[in-house]
């Protein structure tokens, strides 16, 4: 137990939450990452995640106001979430470009919620939003360095609050992209590339505040091999959505679910979203249709996107990414990370940590004794020969 728990992967502290194991479960709208998803992965030791966008799809008077029902099922997730994880973190993912997303992260602060990771747009102005009494950690996606050193600087400027931690997500993300499309196979936007140039970003505001601000790696990481490379490089913890989509927790269908089992390398695509960014999902009748532009929406239902102009749209994102989380795919689309062709089978969500970890433990292992190799390479012992 003892060699065991040399080779555990760290913590992760951001302020005065901690981890013990540094993967943040990604949030994916629309219904996809609730409080079952969410609970269930702040009970197995990572931070739980809940998607807001278009959360009150089950609430009854969602058409008829889909922003108050959003209102009223976000409190109700969080509070189911932090009940059935007492001791666990629940954060809410809660995206730049809502219509509402001011209201909806004084929503998520005033509920109770550990931690708001926000992307989709710069979070500029988010320190502002937050109640004063409220402790929410606050946690601003980004695709860059020069994201990072914005951010950094507008907030300690405006708000004299720097963020909590960082998300760097690189393209080989799921859903909506912080890439133009000709930017997402470029080798300088890999992960491994912007994960370095954020944390140098980074350190100069750690040294003059005496804070530490973490970088979380995300965008493709799929295995505990690929979490201990990016621990290895600076990383304090992960961010990853996919492998927790198949997961009897998640709060998707099950025909959802079983669109990633059943998914090939080849049925992967990148779309263009009336969100005005690039997406990465799962090919299908209702994306070939929308790109012919059959798909026209006669009015807006959702209300969700604040730079949507429904008549000038190809589709209804919201009414698609609704339709697919029920299981109704052949009316919407499945969105997902470059990994979900080696998705083949639906696990509890404590298997699956579990699996992560066995994997980081077992790389770990084979790298300091790779080390002691080659230390013993360089330094052989001396060798003595008695005299007769």
């Amino acid at each position: 137990m003892t060699e065991i728990n040399t080779y555990l992967p760290p913590p992760l502290t951001i302020g005065d939450l901690t981890a013990p194991i540094p993967i943040i479960q990604g949030g994916m709208g629309v219904g996809v990452s609730m409080a079952g998803l969410a609970s269930a992965v702040a009970r197995a030791g990572g931070i739980g995640i809940i998607a807001s966008v278009l959360i009150g799809i089950d609430e009854k008077d969602f058409h008829k106001d889909p922003q108050i029902a959003n209102y009223r099922a976000l409190k109700k997730q969080i509070r189911l979430a932090k009940q059935a994880a007492p001791k666990g973190i629940i954060g809410v993912n809660i995206m730049v470009a809502l219509s509402d997303y001011k209201e909806t992260v004084r929503t998520a602060a005033e509920a109770g919620a550990d931690l708001i990771i926000s992307g989709a747009g710069l979070p500029l102005g988010l320190p502002g939003l937050i109640p004063e009494g409220c402790n929410t950690k606050l946690a601003p996606i980004v695709s860059s360095g020069r994201a990072a050193e914005i951010i950094c600087r507008r907030w300690a400027l405006h708000f004299s609050h720097l963020p909590d931690a960082i998300v760097v997500e690189g393209p080989k993300a799921g859903g909506h992209l912080g890439f133009r499309a000709e930017e997402i196979d470029s080798p300088e936007n890999y992960i491994e590339n912007l994960v370095p140039q954020v944390i140098d970003a980074v350190k100069p505001f750690e040294q003059k505040s005496g804070q530490t601000i973490p970088v979380i790696a995300a965008g493709g990481i799929y295995t505990g091999e690929d979490i201990y490379k990016f621990i290895q490089m600076g990383a304090a913890g992960v961010q990853m959505g996919t492998r927790f989509v198949a997961t009897h927790e998640c709060d998707a269908s099950d025909k959802f679910k079983q669109a990633y089992i059943k998914a090939k390398k080849e049925d992967v695509t990148i779309i263009k979203s009336p969100v005005g960014m690039p997406g990465r999902a799962l090919k299908g009748s209702f994306i070939d249709k929308a790109e012919a532009g059959a798909k026209k929406p006669r009015k807006c239902l959702c209300k969700c996107i604040k730079t949507c102009h429904y008549p000038d749209t190809p589709y209804c994102i919201g009414m698609a990414l609704i339709n697919a989380q029920r299981g109704n795919i052949s009316s919407g689309f499945v969105f997902c990370g470059s990994n979900v062709w080696r998705v083949n089978k639906i696990v509890s969500v404590q298997e699956l940590m579990d699996d992560l970890v066995q994997g980081y433990i077992e790389t770990a292992r084979k790298a300091e004794g790779s080390k002691l190799y080659q230390s013993s390479r360089r330094h052989p012992r001396s060798s003595h020969t008695a005299n007769p």
